[in-house]
């Protein structure tokens, strides 16, 4: 069984609701698994998370792993950046090295730095060794969406109340990237 990790961090609901739409496309492509985990959050007025906490046996088991935040000033949320910055010893090991990996984010405001989060979450993938995976102008959704989207990966404008139910555009984006996820990863394990 090829298994992807999603690993999100999400305060008020909105990036697990993506979360759940790329495990959909994960699981869309036989002999692949999605393995949902979270991080837990020391932000105030956060939900409990549903998910199970990532552990680093996670990271290292999966073939292939998708990050996803809400975008905090162009960048990940502190509770998946401090996961991350204990990982050190997988970087050193190099137990991520060759393994896809892509981003996905959600943000308040229409122009609330959802690509420069993205970008910012890539550098941790590359400093793992893995493979950039994107999302290609094939997926025609980019072409129409008016709210979240990005050939760097999918992305979510949940509004300043964060109330905002994800679009058909960006919801056959999470799709769509969870399935090219789980294609290149059981490619790449064979």
């Amino acid at each position: 069984m090829t298994r992807i990790l999603i690993l999100y961090y999400s305060k008020h609901g909105n990036t697990q609701r993506m979360a759940r739409l790329m495990a959909r496309g994960v699981e869309s492509i036989d002999g692949c698994e999605a393995v949902l985990r979270t991080v837990e959050s020391d932000l105030p007025d956060a939900e409990a998370p549903n998910d199970v906490l990532v552990t680093e046996q996670d990271m290292i088991d999966c073939d292939g792993m998708v990050l996803g935040s809400p975008s905090y000033f162009g960048n990940m949320a502190s509770p998946l950046k401090k996961f991350i910055d204990t990982t050190g010893n997988l970087w050193f090991s190099a137990a991520m090295e060759g393994k896809p990996g892509s981003v996905f984010c959600t943000a308040s405001s229409l122009h609330g730095g959802q690509e420069t989060t993205l970008m910012n979450m890539m550098v941790p993938l590359l400093h793992f060794g893995m493979l950039i995976m994107g999302l290609p102008y094939s997926e025609k959704s980019l072409l129409y969406t008016q709210s979240g989207g990005s050939p760097y990966g999918a992305t979510h404008w949940a509004d300043f109340e964060s109330n905002r139910d994800i679009d058909k555009n960006e919801k056959q984006l999470c799709l769509a990237q969870g399935k090219r996820m789980a294609e290149m990863a059981k490619k790449l394990r064979a």
